[in-house]
C-alpha cells in the first residue's frame, strides 16, 4: 500500500466533508488526526494527493471541452479549470458526468469575458457528452409516422416524444460553425469564422454517433415546446410566434431523418 492510499483511508475515517474540503482547498489546515503509514509529514503527503486529484479532474474537463481548450490555450484552460474544480467538486464517481456546470462557470469567469462566445461553445461540448451517455430509444417506425401524419384535422393534437439524447442550443454567436471548424487534426487547417452570427443547434445521438446539426429559425422553440408536452399544433404555433420563417415540414423532416422522434401518437378524443 502506498502512503497516498493510506492517507486517503485515514482521511475517509475522519469524515468525508472535512477531508474533501482540505483536499481541494490548499488554504484549509490539515485535518486533525490525519496520518500516514510511515510517519511522514501528513501535510506534505496531502499536498501531493491534492495535486493528483486536481490534475485528474482538470484532465477530465480537458477531455470534455477540447474546443474550449483550443480557443484559450492549455495554460489558460487548466488554470480556469482548476478554479472550477476547487469550487465545484464532483458529485458523482463517474467522471464522464463531471463538468455539466462548467459552461455556467465559464460565463461568469472574469478573465474569460473577452471571449463572450466561450460559454456557449462549452454548452455545446457538454451537450455532446450528455448525448453520448443518454438512454437508448428506438426511432419511430415509418409506418407509424405515415399513419400519424394522416390524422387529418387531429394532426395538431399529436404527441411527439423526442429521443432522450436530444438537446438544443441557441447562441448569439456562430458557435456551431466555430466548433465544426475545430474538428480538424491540424490547427493550421482551422478556417476563419465570422463569430457575430447567431446560430442554433440540435445535438443528439444517432446510433453510436453524436451529431451537431444546425437548426433553422424557430426549431429550438418547436423542440422545447414538444419536450414540455405540447401537442404538435401548439408547438408549431409557438415556433411561428418566435420565428415567422419557421417551416414545420422542414423541422419534422430534420427530426425524423436523424432518429430524433421516438414516438408519435394521438391522445384519446374527449367526449362530452
Amino acid at each position: 500500500m502506498t502512503s497516498l492510499d493510506e492517507l486517503a483511508r485515514s482521511g475517509a475515517a475522519l469524515g468525508q466533508g472535512e477531508f474533501a474540503a482540505a483536499l481541494l482547498d490548499p488554504q484549509c489546515p490539515v485535518p486533525a488526526g490525519l496520518r500516514t503509514w510511515n510517519g511522514s509529514d501528513p501535510a506534505r503527503r496531502l499536498a501531493v494527493y491534492r495535486n493528483n486529484v486536481i490534475v485528474s479532474l482538470v484532465d477530465a474537463l480537458a477531455d470534455t471541452f477540447p474546443v474550449v481548450q483550443q480557443l484559450v490555450g492549455p495554460e489558460f484552460f487548466r488554470a480556469m479549470a482548476a478554479v472550477f474544480v476547487r469550487r465545484s467538486p464532483p458529485r458523482s464517481p463517474v467522471l464522464a458526468h463531471y463538468g455539466q456546470d462548467f459552461p455556467s462557470f465559464v460565463a461568469g469567469f472574469e478573465p474569460a469575458q473577452g471571449l463572450p462566445y466561450l460559454a456557449d461553445v462549452a454548452r455545446l461540448e457538454a451537450a455532446r457528452v450528455a448525448a453520448t451517455h443518454a438512454a437508448d430509444a428506438d426511432p419511430v417506425r415509418e409506418e407509424v409516422v405515415g399513419l400519424a401524419l394522416a390524422s387529418g384535422d387531429r394532426a395538431g393534437d399529436l404527441n411527439v416524444v423526442l429521443h432522450p439524447s436530444l438537446a438544443t442550443l441557441e447562441s448569439r454567436y456562430a458557435v456551431v460553425t466555430l466548433w465544426a471548424a475545430h474538428q480538424v487534426e491540424d490547427a493550421a487547417d482551422i478556417a476563419p469564422v465570422d463569430i457575430d452570427v447567431p446560430e442554433s443547434a440540435l445535438i443528439l445521438r444517432s446510433g453510436l454517433e453524436v451529431l451537431v446539426l444546425r437548426a433553422s429559425a424557430g426549431v429550438v422553440t418547436f423542440v422545447e415546446a414538444l419536450r414540455a408536452g405540447r401537442g404538435l399544433g401548439e408547438a408549431a404555433h409557438r415556433a411561428l410566434a418566435a420565428a415567422p420563417a419557421f417551416d414545420l415540414t422542414a423541422a419534422l423532416s430534420q427530426l425524423l431523418a436523424h432518429g430524433a422522434v421516438s414516438s408519435l401518437d394521438l391522445p384519446p378524443r374527449l367526449t362530452s
